[in-house]
């Protein structure tokens, strides 16, 4: 929690001033039972009207003068809680963007949204009570003992036996129940990740009949939350009862040892009744010190949770360079443009013996992967399902780091550029087409803020998508809902890769972003991807055969290895693993015997 109290900082006035106002109220109302002990010896015993009207009128005084600055230390309150949740959320947020895929793929997506939102949310409340209540209740505790000694010794020791007691109870439930809570938030990670995944599955879920099994696990992830739920409440549940006896017990012998005292003339009536409101004030206060201590207890754990997410550390650095120190600096980029305009075979994408094994994992993903790709060759990507294709490229633009061997783009490791550099020449379209809600302007301005709508329209042309966004109201300000929703699959992936065209790279990707196109469109798209300006260099992973048989080359991939590499004729001559591919989808018309 020490590492998270600095995004307080900015709000140090507030976090002085709601405690002190809460102690001022704290102060007003220990005055509280002694005027009422005078109203009962002076007023009433005396039927003095004038004392008790007076003494009245006091006690509004202390009763609005307490509620002003309850009122006061509130808005402080709230305004360093809210202001300490929004700081935390924006630097939390800004620490998972930092994070590389490894982390992020360790950590969970269910995990991490529940350290943003409820985890916060916590510690946001701990926040909020511990600058109203935390000095507050402590303090009425002991200066009500204090006051008990001024009025009485003797039975002031009472509370003397008796905070200490209720401190030990309350204190004992907070060390129990502190680790319990953190399972609690474990289990809520459990039942959102079991969420999470069956709102997006919904439509296989269906497909394949598997609602009934799919609810079974839910309410067997959301009964185990329950009963630690419920274990973690009962334990807790227990500080209000246990303290009202102890509470109730002093209370019966103070009034024993008022009794005694009042008989012996050695304490009045009124100072009884100050006493006994005392207790009850400890009553009330420590009840509130309970609550508050439960709150913490949330707080806290959710903190270290929140913390951990911190202490975890990007496994990827990136050079921070700036554009005329880089290894591809401006001039150095547009000379490279020059030679590879005069020198065609100048390498662009080399991946020298490279492994890959992602976090965790028992295997290697990519084992041994040697190639070279010249500047404007359009390579082919095939494999089967889990064959490494997706792993192969997501390497260029660096997403994953090899395990061993190196990746070089421009003839420099990608190590060695800046993020910014190297995915400004890097143009990636991911096999799951996204997009955010806005319009379609909007989501294709991502490619490149500055494009001008002539820019826009060329890359929609170019993707296949200028018919369809022509034909839709608005244009290209047509709307967009929440990850394309009104689009259908085949408009959304043209739409992602008129995004990356945008931005004009050097090097387009395309992760099987073509798979929802029908064949014609994706010839076209192809096409048009070949009659690209310039020397742009594409990458194209599909299952499909007849997407990439026409590129410069094309790389068979098989359980992360290179089981060929070539031509389409080549590979259709000596390479079985294309052989199968090929075949599969493809009528053979002739084979020589």
């Amino acid at each position: 929690m020490k590492k998270l109290l600095i995004y307080l900082k900015d709000y140090k006035k507030e976090t002085v001033c709601a405690p002190l106002f809460k102690m001022l109220e704290a102060t007003f109302e220990l005055f509280v039972p002694l005027v009422m002990a005078d109203i009962i010896d002076y007023g009433i015993r005396q039927a003095n009207s004038g004392y008790v009207l007076r003494s009245g009128l006091l006690l509004v005084g202390l009763g609005l003068v307490g509620l002003l600055c309850s009122i006061t230390a509130q808005y402080f309150a709230a305004r360093a809680a809210v202001g300490f949740s929004t700081k935390l959320k924006h630097s939390l947020f800004d620490h998972i963007q930092s994070l590389s895929f490894t982390e992020i793929d360790t950590l969970g997506t269910s995990t991490l949204i529940t350290r943003m939102t409820s985890d916060v949310n916590q510690v946001q409340n701990g926040v909020n009570m511990v600058l109203r209540l935390f000095l507050r209740s402590p303090f009425i505790v002991f200066g009500a003992m204090v006051m008990a000694f001024t009025i009485d010794v003797r039975a002031a020791f009472i509370f003397v036996v008796t905070i200490p007691v209720l401190a030990v109870v309350v204190f004992g439930i907070m060390m129990i129940t502190m680790p319990m809570y953190r399972k609690v938030q474990a289990g809520l990670d459990a039942v959102l990740g079991a969420t999470r995944e069956n709102l997006t599955g919904a439509r296989v879920i269906r497909a394949f009949h598997k609602e009934e099994e799919e609810i079974e696990r839910f309410e067997a992830k959301n009964e185990t939350l329950a009963n630690l739920q419920l274990l973690v409440g009962r334990i807790s549940a227990l500080t209000n009862p246990v303290t009202y006896i102890i509470i109730n017990a002093a209370t019966v012998i103070l009034l024993y040892t008022g009794a005694v005292r009042v008989d012996e003339a050695s304490i009045s009536q009124g100072q009884v009744v100050a006493l006994v409101n005392y207790m009850s004030q400890i009553l009330v206060e420590l009840i509130k010190l309970a609550n508050l201590i439960i709150t913490i207890t949330k707080a806290l754990a959710c903190a270290n949770r929140i913390e951990s997410i911190f202490e975890v550390e990007n496994s990827m650095q990136w050079e921070r360079l700036t554009q005329e120190s880089g290894p591809v600096a401006e001039k150095d980029r547009l000379d490279g443009k020059k030679a590879a305009q005069t020198e065609e075979n100048t390498l662009v994408v080399e991946f020298d013996h490279v492994h890959l094994t992602y976090g965790g994992a028992g295997a290697e993903s990519l084992c041994d992967i040697d190639m070279k790709v010249k500047r404007g060759e359009t390579v082919g990507i095939i494999g089967g399902t889990g064959s490494g294709k997706s792993s192969l490229v997501h390497m260029i633009p660096r997403f994953y780091d090899a395990t061993k061997g190196t990746v070089r783009v421009d003839g420099q490791d990608v190590g060695n550029y800046g993020m910014e550099a190297l995915r400004q020449k890097v143009g990636m379209v991911l096999q799951k087409a996204v997009l955010f809600r806005g319009t379609i302007r909007d989501n294709l301005l991502w490619g490149n803020g500055a494009a001008t709508d002539e820019e826009l329209w060329e890359a929609l042309r170019i993707a296949q998508a200028k018919e369809f966004v022509e034909a839709k109201e608005g244009g290209l300000d047509a709307p967009v809902a929440q990850e394309g929703r009104n689009l259908s699959g085949g408009q959304r992936q043209r739409l992602t890769i008129a995004r990356a065209l945008v931005a004009k790279p050097e090097i387009l990707i395309l992760d099987d972003s073509a798979s929802a196109l029908d064949y014609a469109t994706d010839a076209a798209l192809r096409k048009a991807l070949k009659e690209l300006p310039g020397q742009t260099t594409v990458f194209i992973v599909s299952q499909r055969a007849s997407s990439i048989m026409h590129a410069d080359q094309i790389i068979v991939l098989e359980d992360g290895e290179m089981a060929g590499c070539g031509t389409h004729e080549e590979l259709l001559e000596g390479c079985e693993v294309y052989q199968e591919i090929y075949y599969s989808q493809f009528e053979q018309r002739e084979r020589n015997v």
